[in-house]
């Protein structure tokens, strides 16, 4: 018992309270470890990674994963974090990401211990008088409360009133699935410990609240995120993903190691006194790393070939093998920098072209691209470099 307690505390922030977690998993029973996502945006990427790699665990320990698909709240949007309300999702939008979210999500949980859910099946059906009941477990001053809420109400930024609606939705999920555990991100301890609270009002024992890091992006900086272009989706071929994890910092290395791949503070120290003593190169403990993370979210048969692929490119400096992408016929000629990007696969919105084009990091025949409209007349061999480690030919 006090060795699954230790596995499964490992790389948590914290756990609230941890005396009701060690009691639950005392008794023996199957756990009801429960995770919300919004499928908010297509792709889900590395950061999300560490929360399922948590469930994972707990899923080789016989417990049983309740994944929750938030169709209903995802037309709300979740406002932690937010200086203004989010746009309206609809309900096309929300379809189609939830599809994507589940073909990922298969990537790290198993089949087994696994219940899907959508909170549309219970939350559509509150009509006014249930919506009452609710709201009237909690008080506004409790709402207002949380950062971002007590934050825009400072700054005068408007609050719609249905954004008031969502940690109360997030909580009352908790009390339909009845559950013993919930994860998240640090930035959700408040729509947790409002399941908790709801679960009690409604009777229930409440559930035991994990909270996990969340991971920074490329930029070493922010949080992963899609918005702000510095992710990883698990969408992405194994190329572009090792690719990407290479380009990070070597100070930004060390948190990938323990965040993603639950490395101990002590193996970490050791790693880093052996490159201060010159036995070792950083470059090879990065390598290790994007290997190890490509091993556990893709494949390790994908990791080693991204691994060769990077090592032939980059290292060899054998362009013949870069990424070859056959663009469609009829496609225009000249095309605008960012079609011609989004065609590679390099990138999937404008402002993240935006970004990678500021920086001076797409080049074009040994060219830096500093013009955001540019028109690109693209032929075959032309060899397109985007970011530090990420190369492709146009076939």
């Amino acid at each position: 018992m006090n060795e699954q307690i230790e596995v499964l505390k490992r790389g948590i922030v914290a756990v609230i309270p941890e005396k009701d977690f060690e009691k639950k998993l005392a008794t023996g029973k199957k756990l009801r470890i429960k995770l919300g996502m919004d499928p908010t945006a297509p792709d889900l990427h590395l950061g999300h990674a560490v929360v399922l790699r948590k469930l994972r665990q707990f899923q080789d320990m016989g417990h049983e994963i309740l994944c929750l698909i938030g169709d209903f709240t995802a037309a709300i949007g979740d406002p932690t974090g937010k200086s203004k309300t989010r746009p309206e999702l609809s309900r096309e939008a929300i379809i189609v990401n939830t599809q994507t979210y589940l073909e990922q999500v298969s990537k790290v949980l198993s089949k087994e211990n696994f219940k899907l859910y959508f909170n549309s099946e219970w939350l559509s059906k509150l009509d006014a008088a249930d919506m009452l009941k609710l709201c009237a477990k909690v008080t506004v001053a409790r709402l207002i409360e949380r950062e971002d809420f007590a934050n825009r109400l400072e700054q005068k930024s408007p609050i719609g009133f249905h954004e008031l609606f969502y940690p109360l939705m997030q909580g009352y999920d908790s009390v339909v699935l009845k559950a013993d555990v919930e994860l998240g991100g640090t930035d959700q301890t408040f729509n947790l410990l409002m399941g908790r609270f709801l679960q009690e009002q409604y009777g229930q024992e409440p559930q035991v609240i994990m909270t996990l890091p969340l991971l920074e992006g490329l930029d070493g900086v922010e949080k992963m995120s899609k918005s702000l272009g510095n992710y990883i989706g698990l969408s992405e071929s194994p190329q572009d993903a090792y690719g990407k994890l290479m380009s990070i910092s070597d100070v930004l290395m060390w948190r990938y190691y323990e965040v993603l791949l639950l490395t101990s503070l002590e193996e970490i120290t050791a790693m880093q006194q052996r490159i201060n003593a010159g036995i070792e190169h950083p470059l090879d403990l990065k390598k290790s790393m994007a290997h190890q993370i490509l091993s556990l979210f893709w494949s390790p048969t994908e990791a080693d070939t991204a691994q060769q692929y990077f090592e032939t490119i980059f290292q060899k400096k054998d362009l013949s093998q870069a990424q070859e992408v056959t663009l469609p016929a009829g496609l225009a000629n000249p095309l605008w920098i960012v079609d011609l990007l989004k065609e590679l696969g390099a990138i999937k919105t404008s402002s993240e072209a935006k970004r990678l084009i500021e920086t001076n990091a797409v080049v074009i025949d040994a060219q830096a691209v500093t013009d955001f409209k540019a028109l690109i007349t693209w032929k075959p061999g032309m060899i397109i470099k985007v970011g530090k480690h990420r190369i492709y030919k146009i076939a």
